[in-house]
This record gives structure tokens, sequence and C-alpha cells, in this order.
């Protein structure tokens, strides 16, 4: 990978410079931005060398540019001795500029010059480059490491520098495992190397190592500059001195699989081992299974003749270049299994058979026991069959010694010998007993080779028995059968019987479940059973030990569940049977009472059980004054979504009810009266009363019922007296109970009481008298039910007045005289009237009539005069009355004085003096008028 451009770094001291107007003004910026102060060195002489940059820090391979110049005011001649390359020069009068390229040295001293005076000046700089660390490699690990064992870590970064500003890092993974620093070393020195010695271990198997470089030049005013090596992974194991194990057959039979193990502990990884499994020239493959550290190679070796004899078994296990070696013998050998032969392995009954056991020459034979001369003979057998020798097994056995071990192999051979059928007892009997039910085989074996074939059918030539199948047992398999045998060497014959045994079966012919006597006639309750061995049957009512037998006078108490039961040796069998006993209807007094009486509204309907078997039909019709033909509702004698419904009004009087079914009929008189629960509402019992305070009342509440109900009324659980002298007190909520035995009724009354009105206060604000000018206020308070109306009656002439929206408050601003007198407050409602009186005093001196004179005292009074002839004959009549004068009331009253009650005048200090009226004044006529808007 080609290395980034790489910038120009250019470092100096701070030394003097020759004015700007020396430096040409199209120098580079190295030099155009170069500021210097005097040297020390030059700071004495009146002429000098300058060089800029004094000291200069450059990448190997970079430029740079340096400025030579003088204070000398005509140089004689000047220059730059440097070895380094140069690539362009500029000139003036007192300076040199000259750009020096591709700078490789580690350290060089140009040096400026002028000659001045016949003196040579001089200035002598200081270059040095740097290199990246652009090569980092770390020297290849060992292929595999021992775990324990030290290895090398070695780490180079040629031409890099210089050296005293390098940092050299090696690392496992992101780990440093040492660092080192080249501080202090000459400024000249590049390149640098680190070696570390590290101990191998199992964790660092599969880890990366590398090795890191860092150049840091921040100190120089440069940058860190760092680099890696590409990291190199480290393969570590562990062999275990000890041998691996092998797990085999030390005898191998050719032709024969046998399974071969070698194992080994100790190996790390295991995962990395390579195993070499083979036997003789022959490889293995085997199957790796690891656990651990611990390492099984499973492989099946399979001999073949060309190996027979000692071969060599052999596992190799190796890891990380070392291996570990075992090796062992195996046999392989050759062991062919004896030969069993029959003459004749099937021959006819009294026929002679040879038998001969052989086998290879190096093994010793037996014939059921009894053996050969010598290893490598046959031994035979001669036999004259019979028919005890059908099916003999005879037994061949061959016995090898190899490698010191005695192996044994065998044969066996079968002898058939055909005979005619035998059917004997133990295997067909003649008589079988079988249960009914159950699946079973029969079965009736005949000896005999061939195998004979067995055929049972009935004598009459009915059924076959299905012989050494499995099916279900019938009765209808009963009887007699002839069973023959046969094959090819002839045939048996043979009678047997067959008997089928069942449990006890109670029917609906011969045992019904439902059985219906009558009352009074005679019956016996019998059940029959069929089954084999023929049943025992016995019928007990439910809940009673004693068995029914014979002939029964029938009663109702006959009638009930029965249970019965059959029995014999194959179980038993149950039958509920139920007696049902009829009888014809009848009537009770408790079940169908002779009175009874109807409540409305209840839901009851007349509820006559009638007792009879079948339930009988009963129908009760109104006779005499009820109406010939009316129906009585009755109620059903069980629940039902059918049942009649419930009459809004029922007729009383009497009915005569009829009962019937098939056995008969009976007839019963029924009388039926009619009463009712208590009823009120809101026509004979309101839920709102109003009562007047001082009178006598009681609440006005009757309810209708028959019997007639008795009505009590109570507030908060007090009992309401008869009748009461009403007080305020009295007003609240009443709960009103009817109660009759056919059950209550109760409703929640309000009553509200009214009383007469009281001016219960009159009073005048300022309570004291009022000046000319001022403003005063009435204030009237009554109280009343329904509320009162408020109404006023003022002196004559008392203009602007204002009312407040209810009445109750009377009001003048800028009072005259004339507002001086009495005031009547009234207060009325549907129950009558009631005023009280209050005088009001209007005192202070009445200049403003002196100064305005006579001309204007004239006017004023026609004003007034006109104004009072408008209030009382037009305006106040019309309710059209607006006066513009009022300040705080949009309502005032319009009065008329004529005739009015007296007033009380003003007293010499003024004030204001009540006064209580009658209930109605005796003269005056009162106007309200309502005030709008301008």
């Amino acid at each position: 990978m080609s290395p980034a451009p790489r910038p120009l770094f250019v470092f100096f001291t701070r030394v003097w410079s020759p004015p700007l107007s020396l430096i040409q003004p199209h120098l580079p910026f190295a030099l155009a931005s170069t500021s210097v102060s005097p040297s020390p060195a030059v700071a004495q002489e009146p002429f000098w060398a300058d060089l800029q940059p004094r000291v200069a820090l450059v990448e190997r391979g970079g430029s740079l540019w340096l400025n030579c110049s003088t204070n000398c005011p005509r140089p004689e001649r000047g220059g730059l001795e440097t070895s380094l390359r140069r690539n362009g020069t500029q000139r003036g009068l007192r300076w040199l500029a000259r750009q020096l390229v591709d700078i490789r040295e580690p350290e060089t001293q140009p040096v400026c010059f002028f000659r001045c005076a016949r003196r040579t000046l001089q200035a002598r700089g200081l270059i040095r480059t740097f290199q990246r660390p652009d090569r980092v490699e770390l020297v290849p690990l060992p292929t595999w490491q021992p775990v324990g064992e030290n290895f090398t870590l070695s780490c180079r970064v040629p031409g890099a520098g210089p050296r005293g500003s390098l940092t050299l890092t090696l690392l496992r993974g992101a780990q440093e495992l040492i660092r080192r620093s080249f501080a202090g070393e000459p400024p000249r020195a590049r390149g640098a190397v680190l070696t570390a010695t590290v101990l191998a271990r199992r964790e660092d198997h599969g880890a990366n190592f590398s090795c890191r470089a860092e150049l840091d030049l921040r100190p120089h005013g440069l940058g860190l500059f760092e680099n890696s090596s590409f990291p190199r992974e480290l393969r570590t194991f562990a062999l275990s001195p000890d041998l691996p194990r092998l797990t085999f057959p030390r005898l191998l039979e050719v032709g024969s699989e046998r399974l071969v193990n070698c194992t080994l502990d100790g190996l790390f990884p295991a995962s990395e081992a390579g195993v070499y499994l083979a036997l003789g020239d022959q490889r293995l493959n085997p199957d790796i299974t690891l656990e651990g550290d611990a390492l099984m190679a499973t492989a099946t070796a399979t001999a073949s003749a060309e190996q027979e004899g000692a071969r060599q078994l052999v596992c190799i296990v190796t890891l990380g270049g070392e291996s570990r070696e075992t090796r062992e013998n195996v046999t392989v050998y050759s062991f062919p299994a004896p030969l069993l032969t029959l003459s004749e392995p099937s021959v006819p009954e009294g026929k002679m058979v040879t038998i001969t056991c052989a086998a290879e020459a190096r093994a010793l034979v037996r014939l059921d026991g009894v053996p050969a001369a010598v290893p490598g003979r046959p031994v035979q057998l001669q036999l004259n069959t019979t028919e005890n020798d059908d099916r003999r097994g005879f037994f061949c056995d061959a016995t090898l010694e190899v490698d010191g071990e005695t192996l044994n192999k065998n044969e066996s051979a079968e002898l058939r010998v055909l005979y005619a059928p035998r059917l004997d007892d133990s295997d067909c009997p003649r008589n079988w007993t079988w249960p009914e039910g159950p699946e079973q085989t029969l079965r009736c074996d005949a000896r005999g080779n061939p195998a004979p074939s067995v055929h049972c059918a009935r004598l009459d030539g009915g059924a076959v028995l299905a012989l050494g199948l499995l099916g279900p047992i019938t009765r209808a398999l009963s009887g007699t059968y002839r069973c023959t045998a046969t094959n090819i060497q002839g045939e048996a014959v043979k009678d047997v019987t067959l008997t089928v045994e069942y449990a006890p079966a109670l029917d609906s012919v011969g045992c019904p479940e439902h059985i219906t006597w009558l009352e009074g006639t005679e019956a016996s309750l019998s059940c029959v059973a069929h089954g084999f061995p023929l049943p025992n049957v016995s019928c007990v009512r439910s809940g009673e030990a004693q068995v029914m037998e014979g002939l029964l006078r029938v009663a109702r108490e006959h009638a009930g569940t029965y249970r019965c039961e059959a029995t014999n040796t194959q179980g038993s069998a149950a039958k509920n049977v139920a007696i049902t006993v009829e009888y014809g209807p009848s009537f009770e007094e408790l079940s169908c009472p002779s009175n009874w009486t109807w409540v409305e509204g209840s839901g009851r309907l007349f509820s006559c059980e009638v007792d009879g078997k079948p339930q009988p039909r009963l129908e009760c019709v109104g006779s005499g004054d009820t109406g010939e033909g009316v129906l009585l509702p009755l109620a059903p004698p069980e629940p039902s979504p059918r049942a009649p419904s419930i009459p809004n009004e029922l007729a009383p009087g009497i009915y005569t009810c009829n009962a019937t079914n098939r056995h008969g009929s009976m007839v019963k008189t029924v009388a039926v009266s009619v009463e009712s629960p208590p009823q009120m509402n809101e026509s004979t019992c309101p839920s709102h009363q109003t009562w007047l305070e001082g009178e006598a009342a009681k609440l006005a509440c009757v309810a209708g019922g028959r019997p007639s109900p008795q009505v009590r009324c109570s507030r908060e659980g007090a009992p309401l007296p008869q009748q009461l002298r009403v007080s305020r007190q009295d007003a609240g909520t009443y709960r009103c109970l009817a109660i009759n035995p056919h059950g209550t009724d109760a409703r929640m009354v309000t009553v509200g009481v009214e009383y007469r009105p009281v001016v219960a206060e009159l009073a005048a604000s300022p309570p004291g008298g009022v000046r000319p000018g001022g403003n005063f206020t009435l204030t009237c308070r009554a109280e009343a039910w329904p509320p009162a109306q408020i109404s006023w009656r003022a002196p004559p002439g008392a203009l602007n007045i204002g009312l407040s929206s209810n009445n109750s408050t009377l009001s003048v601003a800028g009072a005259l005289g004339s507002h001086g007198g009495e005031y009547e407050c009234a207060a009325t409602n549907t129950h009558g009237r009631h005023s009280r009186r209050i005088t009001v005093h209007v005192a202070g001196p009445w200049l403003w009539v002196a100064v305005g004179g006579a001309a204007g005292g004239a006017a004023l009074l026609a004003v007034g005069a006109g104004l009072a002839f408008y209030v009382q004959s037009t305006a106040c009549k019309k309710g059209e009355y607006n006066v513009q004068e009022a300040e705080s009331s949009g309502e005032a009253v319009c009065l008329n004085g004529t005739g009015g009650g007296t007033g009380g005048g003003a007293g010499p200090e003024g004030g204001t003096e009540p006064a209580d009226t009658a209930e109605a004044p005796a003269g005056g006529e009162v106007f309200a008028i309502q005030l709008t808007s301008a």
C-alpha cells in the first residue's frame, strides 16, 4: 500500500530578520512569515549574516526553503553552502532564497555567507530529517509451540526515526506484553528492534501477536505517527508422554467385523490431533470422538483370507509435529461351521435314516455328544424311524484351538417322520362346555405328519365349527359334531358334544317393565328368564326383603317398584318392574277445600287436587246466582308454561267441581268469596297537601280494599293526631300506611303550611333625620307564605322615589322638604294584608328658595305643580312615568296623596318615627310605576 502524501514541517528558532523591504514580496510563505529577533552572537557587530530557518525538522525526502540575508549595504558577494540538492534560487541585493529538495541525510548544517568590507559574514543552520514507522515487522512465530516452553517475539522497524522519539510495544491481542521507549538515543540514530521471551500457555492457542510503533514528534510541534505490524497467530499444543491405549479382539475370524478403539488423554488442542489406525497393511477409517483433552478413535476391522495368521494393529496419534505410537498383535483365523446331513430329511414311519456330522481337518466334531475318533473325521448315526422320532433334533458340535484358545461352532437339523392322523382326548375332547360371550378359539387337534386337516360338522348336516379361529361363542353352537382328521397317510373320526352356557336374560316379553293393576282385583307378579342352566327368578319390592309370591288382592299400597333377579352358574340379571295401581277419583278437604277466598291481584288460582289414577279430569262450573256455565279458573297440579291466565275479576258464589277418569267420577260443591288488599292513589291520598296556620287540619288519606283497610299516618316514626291546630313546624313529609289482612299500601305525602303576612321589620337608614339634599333608604321585611307582595304609600308631593326589584327597599336621593312625612309599607298575600308606618323628618335652611327670587320661586312652583298634575292625572295612570332625575334606581313609585293617610310632620330636630297601621289603611291610592331609560 503506497504511503499517503507527506506534508512539509519546518521548525525554526526566533532570530533577527532583515527589514521586509529587503525581501522580495513573492518569496515562499516559509520565508515571508519568518519573525526573528537579533541574535546575541551578532548583536555587537555592525554587519551580520542571517539564515532562516536556523533549525528545521523535515520528513525524509521532503523539501525546504532557506533565506540567507545580511544588513551590509553593498555586499561584494554571498551564497549558501550545503550538500543538499537544490531546485531553485531567488536573489536580491542583500538576500538569497534557495529551495532544498529530496532531503534524506539524518542531519546537515547549511552555511549562509556574505563578503562585506573585506570581511566574511557567516550564519550556520541545522536541518534534521524524520521518517515515519511505515514498516513494522513481527518475526514469524513457530508453526507449533509446546505449552510451558518459551518462544521469542521480535519486532523490527527499519529506517524510522529519530530513534529517540520512537516507542515499540509488543501485544497479545489488545494486551500489552512489553513497551520500550528509545529516549536518549543520538539524533542521527534510525530504526529499532524489540525482542521479548514469552512463555506459551494453553490460552495462547489461536491468539494474535503484533507490534505497534509510535513516533512521537509532538514536542517538536508535529503529531504522533503510529503503525502496527500484521498480526501473527500462535498455535500452542500439549502432547501427553503416555502411549495410546488399544482396545481390540485378540482373535479375528476371517470375514467377521469387530470394533477397534484407540484412546489417548492429555491432548491439547484435541481437535487438532491426527490419528492413524491400521491392521497390517490395511488402513482403517476411524470415527473420532473428543471429550475434553481425551481422544477416542473407533473403527471397524474386517479380516480377509489373505491376512490369516499373526498381524499387527497400530495406532499413531500426532499433534504439533510430535507423535505417540502403540502396536499390538492380532491373530486372524478361519473356522467354517460344521456340516450336519440327513440321508432323508422326511421319511415314512418304519424306514432307516443315516445322520452324518463333519468339519474341516483341524476340528474335532461331536454328534449329540458322541465325539469323533480323531480331529478331521466325521461321526455317523443310523435310526429306524417311529412316530416318536417326528421332529427329533440332531446337534453337531465342532471345536478348534487357535492361539491357546478353544473355539466352538455347531449346527442342528430336524427329522420329519410321516404317519397317519390320531385324535386323542387330550387334543380333541369328546365333550366341550363353553361360556357364551367372550371370543374363544375352538380346537380339535390331531397328531399326524403331514399335519392333518380336521373338519367338524353336525350329524344332521347343520353347522360347521370354525376350528382354530378366534370367534364369539353363541348358544346356537350347542350340539353334537363329527370331527374327521385327514392327511396323505390316512384319516381318523371322532364324535364330540358342544354345550354353551349363558347368563340369564330378562326381556320385555317374559318380564315387562311396566304392569298396571286395578284396585280390588286379584293379580300376581311373575317373570320368566332365559338362560342355561335354567335360571331361578325372584322379585322383591324396593326397600323390603320379602319375596312376592302367589295371588294378591290388589290395593294401592301394592304400587311401587319391584326388583326381579334371575340367577344361574353363568351369572345373574336384574330388572326393575314398575307396578301401577289405578283407582277412581276422590276429594279430600285439605287438598280441595269447600270454602275458598280469592284475593284480587294475588295471582292465586283455586287449587283443587283430586286423588285418582289415571289423573282425573277436573272442571268447576258456577251455579245459582254465579251464573250457569261460568268456569272457575283452576291452578294446574304441577307448574306448567300453559297455566291458565290469572283473572282480573272473579264472581263470588257456589261452584260445582266434577272429577272424572276411566274408572268413575266424583262431585264436590265449593263456595267462593272475593277480597282485595289495600289501595291508595293520588285521588284518595294526594301526595301534596296544603294547611293554613292556626286552623284545625288532618291528612286527607283514605284507602280502598276488602275488608276495609285502616289508614295511619306518621312523621319520622311518630303517629299523627287525628286533628291538630296547624303551626309552621307541621310542614314536612308524612308516611301514610293502609293495612288489612291481605297486605299493606303506603304513600308519602308532602304537607306545606301557609300563613298570613306580617311586616316583621321597617327601618330607615340613616336612622336619624336627613338634611335637605341628603339620601335616605327605607327597608321593609315581611314574613308570609306564599311570599307577600310589598307596596308603599308616601307623603303627598314626594317625588323621585326609587324602589328595589322586589319593592322591599325605598330610596330617595337628594331629599326635599316634600319627602318628609309618614311612609307606610304593606305586605299582601292570598291570606290577608298587614302594614307598618314610619315617619321621616327632613330639616334644614331653605335659603335656595329666597335666593331664587320671587319669579324663580314662582316658576319652580309652577313646574312642580305641573309635574305633579301630570303624574297624578296621566303618567301614573298609564304606567308611563319616566323620571330621569333618579340617581341610583331604574324604578320609582308614583303616589297620589289626596285623601291619603295622615303623615307625621317634621319635628323641630328632624328624624323618623315609625307607626304601625291596621291591615287595610283607610285612605290613599297607591300607584306603582316602572322606570325606563331616557
